[in-house]
């Protein structure tokens, strides 16, 4: 069993933020890989968030079982919500994938890596204080652009705003084709596992 989580904030007025980029990506591989009547989130107060489950079925080796989820806890509280279903499920840390926006990878970039700081998410902050181990996969989903940054003080005021504004039109491409990458990766993943799906997807 593996548990698949999408970091963002709830609500309409995050939808569309680069923030919720996580959110994106996992609610589009849910949508490609079940029938439409089938795509349905349950709002769990038990889990803090929208979950689903799937049944992936590899081309080679037995059916595993796929939680998705979408914590409601806020991206600073992720980790209460992933801890609590992991423990629910009984799920090791090594099968616990995380999807996210990253602001240190340029817009339309994508690293899959395991375990490693923060870098001052702090969505992957909270999940590595509630797990009590940094040692889960994370999609690393480039927004950045850092153009306008000089100092240290500016990038802090800098990407609390930034990562809370809509995509702009601009941009729209570049985050179709990134949501895009990601379903198939996570896809990948499953089917030939993460070492291969690093080697096949991540930005060079």
């Amino acid at each position: 069993m593996k548990l698949i989580v999408g970091l963002g904030n709830p609500g309409e007025k995050y939808q569309n933020t680069r923030h919720n980029l996580g959110f994106m990506v996992v609610e589009k591989f849910f949508q490609e890989e079940q029938p439409i009547n089938k795509t349905v989130w349950d709002d769990s107060r038990k889990f803090k968030g929208d979950i689903a489950q799937i049944e992936w079925q590899p081309k080679h080796g037995d059916m595993e079982k796929i939680i998705l989820a979408k914590p409601k806890t806020y991206m600073n509280n992720s980790g209460l919500a992933v801890s609590i279903i992991s423990q629910f499920f009984k799920i090791a840390p090594d099968d616990i994938w995380i999807v996210h926006d990253e602001i240190d990878l340029p817009l339309g970039f994508m690293k899959i890596r395991k375990g490693g700081a923060s870098a001052g998410h702090r969505g992957v902050e909270s999940i590595i204080n509630s797990l009590g181990t940094d040692k889960f996969w994370r999609f690393r989903l480039g927004i950045g652009n850092q153009d306008r940054i000089k100092t240290k003080l500016q990038k802090q005021k800098h990407t609390d705003e930034y990562v809370l504004e809509d995509f702009t039109s601009s941009d729209k491409r570049k985050v179709k084709d990134l949501i895009k990458r990601g379903v198939k990766a996570i896809g990948f993943g499953l089917e030939n596992g993460l070492e291969k799906a690093m080697n096949r997807f991540n930005t060079r």
